[in-house]
This record gives C-alpha cells, structure tokens and sequence, in this order.
C-alpha cells in the first residue's frame, strides 16, 4: 500500500505536519520505505489546496495519507478519489509509519 504522510521536512524522524493542504512535504512510503519526497505545490497560494493536494495524491498511487488537520474539502476530494486518511499529529513520521504498519 501506499502511504503519503504530511511532513514538516524531508527526513522521516520530522514530526507530522498539523496541516494538510499547506503542508511543506509529502513523504511516500510503499512497503515501510520511503519512495519519494515530494515538496508540496500548494502550500502557497490561494484557495483550494486540498483540492490540488487530493489529486497529486491520486497521481502518486496513494491509497491511504496522513496528516494532523485535514479540512473538510480535502476530506471530500480524498474521499473521492477513493483514499483513505485519518488525522494524527504530535507524532514524528516514524512512529505514525511504524503504528500504521504494525
């Protein structure tokens, strides 16, 4: 499964973002490792961040995304892209990768 956790930097010990559309990085994992970091595009900007962010995500092949708040539209595009997510925050990449996959 892939898995696209919002991050504060690129390295995995960061701590999980508190945002999820303005976010600084998208780290992608498949199979506990880390594929890709990807720094986010819409983290400036106008409105719609989540819109943009739900259909990168879909491009990646995510099927599942973390983050600490995720607004109520980009709720809605995730779900219509058929990804699953769920809100976690306090918690460094690390440990959300290791409790997701235990």
């Amino acid at each position: 499964m892939k898995i696209a956790i919002a991050s504060e930097t690129k390295d995995i010990k960061s701590q999980v973002s508190p945002v999820a559309g303005r976010t600084p990085y998208y780290l992608i994992f498949e199979d506990e490792k880390m594929i890709k970091a990807i720094k986010n595009p819409f983290r400036m900007g106008g409105g719609g961040a989540g819109f943009g962010v739900a259909d990168m995500m879909k491009e990646e092949g995510v099927e599942f995304l973390v983050s600490g708040s995720i607004g109520d539209n980009m709720k809605g595009a995730l779900e219509g892209s058929g990804i699953e997510y769920r809100e976690i925050s306090d918690k460094s990449v690390e440990d959300v990768l290791g409790e997701i996959n235990s």
